[in-house]
């Protein structure tokens, strides 16, 4: 499988070191595909790009409803996007768009992005801090409809090395999707999926500096999450880059 990924100029001091990240591509199948780079970014530049978005950026901790109750949002979390998009909201929560010119060093990540994601164009951010291993993201998808059908999502990380969690959804889930997509073809009797195996799941490590990327059919068929973990007692910021769709078609080719 081809990779998504363009060469770029790295800035490793080591003149040997080669100016691709290693990646590592899981088919998922059905049109879905998660591509994992562990050493996206420079442990340094990582760590200095940590402490700006610990210090400078506006975390909130929002509250939430969630099955009928309102908690606290287990993680901090701020968003950024450019000019003109749909509003965001989920959970009952709707939070402020910050423009990219408040926040320099993110404009510098976001092309770093751009340049290593071939065909990427992503317009929006949504930012969250892990205070510890305490803070987490229950098991969801990110199928909103202002992403389209097959959004492209990349996740940055940096500092404690968390795990990622993917699970297919239900084969039932799966048809209700595609029938709220359009389908507009005869409705097939719900399937009972089998025990879990290995393919139905995936964990990655998520390592500081790394990038994943999530594409295709990931949001339509795989939840994901990232559980507490009690041994996780530092902080972790994680970027996810998203692309909104906006009215203009040339601007979500």
């Amino acid at each position: 499988m081809a990779s998504i990924f363009r060469a770029f100029s790295n800035p490793n001091p080591n003149p040997n070191a080669e100016t691709k990240p290693k990646e590592k591509t899981i088919d998922l199948g059905n049109g879905s595909e998660v591509i994992y780079v562990p050493r996206f970014v420079p442990s340094d530049q990582a760590w200095g790009w940590f402490e700006y978005l610990d210090k400078e950026i506006p975390w909130t901790r929002p509250l939430i409803h969630v099955f009928g109750r309102t908690c606290l949002q287990p993680r901090d979390t701020c968003y950024v996007a450019s000019e003109g998009l749909s509003e965001l909201k989920y959970s009952g929560y709707q939070p402020q768009a910050y423009s990219w010119d408040d926040y320099p060093v993110l404009k510098d990540i976001l092309a770093m992005v751009h340049e290593a994601v071939s065909g990427s164009k992503f317009n929006s951010l949504l930012l969250n801090r892990y205070k510890n291993g305490a803070d987490y993201v229950a098991w969801h998808s990110d199928d909103e409809k202002l992403y389209g059908l097959t959004p492209e999502i990349a996740s940055l990380s940096f500092g404690c090395e968390r795990e990622f969690q993917l699970r297919r959804k239900p084969i039932k889930t799966q048809q209700a999707s595609v029938a709220i997509a359009g389908n507009k073809g005869p409705e097939q009797p719900a399937v009972k999926r089998p025990k879990s195996s290995h393919q139905d799941q995936h964990s990655f490590s998520l390592k500081h500096g790394s990038l994943l990327v999530m594409k295709g059919y990931t949001q339509r068929d795989w939840v994901h999450s990232v559980p507490k973990r009690a041994k996780a007692s530092t902080g972790r910021i994680n970027l996810t880059f998203r692309h909104v769709m906006t009215e203009n078609p040339q601007d979500n080719e």
